[in-house]
């Protein structure tokens, strides 16, 4: 009985592990397809904020979506640990559930649904979860890039999120794309405007927004400061100490301390006498 239980455990064990390798080995095998759709549905969602899409370009983001919705089930299947798996893909799951209403127009259900707030917390959740795609989509494409990856990510939020205000703030104070996107260029450089959202929706996006604004204007800061300093250690002028300066004061410093240590172990071993003479006594 123990040993049965054992090699249902290792077997289970062997099929978790198989289970991984090949969720890695296909995830690894439609990292760069998936990244380029990613990128492409968030510029479709843009659009579609802003002026709606045509026939051609809605047929273009379902199949987009239907492809992610594949994309995913598998990917669950496939996963041994099914909750965490969602826990882990919130986001994920939600803005490829919102497309789906779109299926349910003529029913009375989706009428309900698509009253005036409702409409507008789906457009939220939609923005929300497409800049979390194209963050995913970025990070992947961009491995080892942190400045480049910020400053990428910077304007897909910037460009995104002003879709998304316009969208949710159209019918009060923001007219324009235009006027959209300048107040969102305020407000992540912290400069901030004269408006202030109405919909409960507009101020969420506002909030995560500042949040994101908040966290990046440190990084470029830290990061220009970085820059300016390593440019002026590079100078034999600078009273500022760079990386090489700092590596040659530690090989001189580890210089000193072998003299050192030479010197005193010199002193503590007892003299020998010279040849030919006797030691004193």
């Amino acid at each position: 009985m123990g040993e049965r239980n054992l090699r249902k455990g290792a077997e289970k064990r062997l099929l978790q592990r198989e289970r991984y390798e090949l969720l890695n080995t296909l995830q690894d095998a439609l990292e760069l397809p998936m990244v380029v759709l990613g990128l492409i549905w968030l510029v479709l969602l843009v659009v579609e904020l802003i002026w709606s899409l045509n026939p051609v370009l809605q047929l273009v983001s379902n199949v987009i979506w239907g492809v992610f919705i594949l994309d995913f089930i598998i990917k669950f299947i496939l996963a041994p640990h099914k909750l965490p798996f969602l826990r882990h893909n919130v986001l994920t799951t939600i803005s490829l559930a919102v497309p789906a209403l779109r299926l349910f127009r003529i029913t009375r259900a989706f009428r309900l649904v698509s009253s005036v707030r409702a409409a507008r917390g789906l457009r939220l959740v939609k923005v929300i979860g497409s800049i979390n795609r194209g963050m995913r989509s970025l990070g992947q494409a961009m491995k080892r890039r942190a400045f480049g990856y910020v400053l990428a990510l910077t304007l897909v939020v910037t460009t995104a999120g002003a879709a998304g205000m316009y969208a949710l703030e159209s019918e009060y104070g923001i007219k324009s794309y235009g006027d959209a996107l300048w107040w969102t260029v305020m407000l992540l450089t912290s400069i901030g405007s004269d408006y202030f959202p109405v919909t409960p929706e507009g101020r969420i996006l506002c909030l995560l927004l500042a949040m994101y604004g908040f966290a990046v204007f440190g990084y470029f800061t830290a990061t220009l400061a970085t820059f300016f300093i390593d440019r002026d250690a590079a100078s034999e002028e600078a009273e500022v100490a760079g990386a090489k300066q700092v590596r040659s004061l530690e090989k001189e410093i580890k210089l000193l301390r072998s003299e050192l240590q030479a010197v005193l172990q010199q002193k503590a071993s007892p003299e020998a006498p010279p040849k030919g003479k006797p030691p004193e006594v």
